[in-house]
């Protein structure tokens, strides 16, 4: 009898420490999914941080040194650019605009030829710390002076 309960002991044990493991797991890959969806949702709202710069003023987005990072922020009912770094809760998000050239014969967009002033590229990036990790998610597109 002894040793039939030990084996039944022994089952049971195994069996909660593998469900202990599983629903540990469980959360671990809800949060790491809750964190995505939030990253998305920012990557986005930074897109729109950005066409509302330039849909307050070209000079919003010209202005800025390409290459550089900037940083979205809300303040005064509308969206600006900024190189003082700032974070919302543990996501960092940052805006890099690059210059575009266009071929000179087919001005389509093209490594090499004439500056296109009226066209940058805009990278935003999100960044958070999963665990021991650094997770990263960007976005690319560009940005057009519709409005001369």
């Amino acid at each position: 009898m002894t040793v039939e309960l030990l084996v039944a002991v022994s089952i049971i044990t195994a069996s909660i420490l593998a469900a202990m493991a599983v629903a540990q797991k469980s959360v671990i890959v809800a949060r790491q999914a809750f964190h995505t969806e939030q990253a998305a949702y920012l990557l986005e709202e930074g897109a729109e941080a950005v066409r509302v710069a330039r849909d307050n003023a070209w000079t919003n987005i010209s202005g800025l040194t390409s290459g550089t990072t900037y940083y979205p922020t809300f303040a005064a009912g509308t969206w600006s650019l900024g190189t003082t770094p700032n974070s919302t809760g543990i996501f960092t998000r940052t805006v890099t605009i690059t210059n575009v050239n266009r071929d000179n014969t087919t001005k389509n967009i093209a490594p090499a030829g004439t500056d296109d002033s009226q066209t940058k590229l805009v990278t935003v990036t999100i960044s958070w710390n999963e665990g021991n990790t650094t997770v990263t998610k960007s976005m690319q597109f560009y940005i057009l002076d519709i409005f001369s």
